[in-house]
C-alpha cells in the first residue's frame, strides 16, 4: 500500500487500449492511490477499442494537477483524440513542471509530444510513433520500460508488467521527497 492516501489522474476518451488503461489502473489502486479517470466530460461512459466501458469522474478542465501526485496517459487511438484539448495539454505541461511522474505507453507519447515536453527525454514507445517521438526531441530506445527522470514509457500491451511496476515505484520515491 505504498500510494495510500495519494491521487493519480488518468486521462480517457474514446477508443483507449482496453488492457493499457486497466491493467495499471488495477495496480495503482492495488498499491493504494486513488484513481481518478478524466475525460472530455464528467460521468460520461467511454469505450475501449475492445469495447470495455468506464465512465468518467472529472472533466479535464474540472481538475487541477496540484491534487496529484502522478498522471496516467494509456494509449490505443484515445491519445490522438486527447492530444487536442486545450487543457490535456496543460494538465500534462504542469505535472512535467513541477516534476511529477508522468507514465504513457504505446501511442500515449503524442500526448507528451503535443505538449512539447519530449525534448532531451529518453522513451520509448510502439515503433509506430518512433519518429513522432524523435520530431519532437526525444531519444527512442526500443526496451519494454524507459524511466527518464519524471517520465516512464513503455512500448506496448505485453510490456505492462514491467512499465506498471516502474510507474509505481517512481509514484512512491516522489511521495517520499
Amino acid at each position: 500500500m505504498e500510494l495510500k492516501g495519494y491521487k493519480v489522474l488518468a486521462f480517457v476518451d474514446e477508443e483507449f487500449e482496453d488492457l493499457e488503461m486497466w491493467y495499471p489502473v488495477l495496480r495503482l489502486k492495488e498499491a493504494g492511490a486513488e484513481v481518478h479517470l478524466v475525460g472530455p466530460k464528467a460521468g460520461t461512459v467511454y469505450h475501449g477499442k475492445y469495447g470495455v466501458p468506464l465512465t468518467t469522474e472529472y472533466a479535464f478542465e474540472d481538475v487541477v494537477s496540484e491534487d496529484y501526485i502522478g498522471l496516467y496517459v494509456p494509449g490505443g487511438w484515445a491519445p490522438d483524440k486527447l492530444r487536442r484539448y486545450a487543457d490535456v495539454l496543460r494538465l500534462t505541461k504542469e505535472f512535467h513542471e513541477t516534476e511529477k511522474p508522468i507514465a504513457h505507453i504505446c501511442h500515449a507519447g503524442w500526448v507528451l509530444a503535443s505538449a512539447k515536453i519530449c525534448a532531451g527525454y529518453t522513451m520509448t514507445s510502439t515503433p509506430g510513433i518512433k519518429d513522432d517521438l524523435e520530431n519532437a526531441g526525444a531519444i527512442w530506445v526500443d526496451k519494454e520500460v524507459v524511466v527518464d527522470r519524471n517520465i516512464v514509457s513503455g512500448r506496448r500491451p505485453p510490456d505492462l508488467p514491467a512499465f506498471t511496476k516502474e510507474f509505481v515505484r517512481v509514484l512512491a520515491d516522489y511521495t517520499r521527497k
